[in-house]
């Protein structure tokens, strides 16, 4: 089994070195940069990556790129604010020792989130599985605008790998309400109204406290304390600016339509 792991990067001149390190292991690193103005390259070619810069065209997409560009069929995908644990790495190299005609066609990881100084458990972050390694001649990246997967064969094999996936996402509160209205809420709008889903006023109104209470009570973020009320506050920043920006989306075409 001959393996490259890819990591898409943009300025990430904080993360890179670690993330390169976090899979060393692999018999390739690829890199796929979009035109970072830091020293993210400068680093990764440091670290014996090889990169190549493509413009930015999505998340998926550039996935995708880095897939159709590494040397070997075998890929771990690992963001540049991603670590692999050694728990995780014995896993995986315990399959590199097997035959190849054993294994699965790909395999899902738990990914644990670091916040607010600790290891997250509950609130739907933990064990958050992602299928990060598999054959890519049997899977993809799927065509997302935000939360993208890999997509396998109908009869494609997918087991669980024991180890975690260490995720270092956001660095403050600061840092994640950001991300939240610049990235998470405006994308996975975007993306529901791709998928045909609609909301409603009423809809806007209640998926905030809706999603507050899922994070923090059935989905166990009373454990994680502060932090776990943090990140349920949080979800209900998310769903209700999610479905805010949902209504005046649809409203749009709407308006639009009605021009026609």
């Amino acid at each position: 089994m001959k393996i490259t792991a890819t990591i898409i990067t943009l300025n990430e001149a904080e993360n890179i070195r670690a993330a390169c390190e976090s899979v060393n292991w692999a018999d390739e690193i690829l890199v796929v940069d979009s035109e970072s103005t830091d020293s993210t390259r400068d680093i990764a070619t440091q670290c014996g990556a090889r990169v190549i810069v493509n413009p930015w065209p999505g998340f998926s997409e550039q996935k995708q790129f880095a897939v159709n560009s590494a040397n070997h069929d075998w890929v771990f995908s690992l963001d540049a604010d991603e670590r692999v644990s050694s728990d995780l790495l014995s896993s995986i190299s315990a399959l590199r020792s097997k035959d190849e005609s054993t294994l699965a066609d790909g395999y899902r990881v738990a990914r644990r989130a670091f916040y607010m100084g600790r290891w997250i458990r509950g609130g739907g972050w933990y064990p958050d599985y992602q299928l990060r390694f598999f054959n890519r001649t049997r899977g993809r990246w799927g065509e997302r605008l935000i939360h993208e997967s890999v997509s396998m064969d109908q009869s494609a094999r997918v087991e669980i790998l024991c180890g975690d996936l260490l995720h270092y996402s956001m660095r403050d509160t600061t840092h994640h309400r950001q991300m939240i209205e610049e990235r998470y809420a405006p994308l996975g709008a975007r993306q529901m109204l791709r998928d045909g889903k609609r909301t409603s006023a009423w809809r806007a109104a209640v998926a905030g406290p809706a999603a507050f209470l899922r994070s923090f009570l059935l989905k166990g973020g009373w454990r994680d304390g502060r932090a776990g009320l943090t990140i349920a506050n949080f979800a209900w920043r998310h769903a209700s600016l999610k479905h805010s920006i949902l209504y005046d989306l649809q409203n749009q075409r709407l308006d639009v339509a009605a021009r026609k």
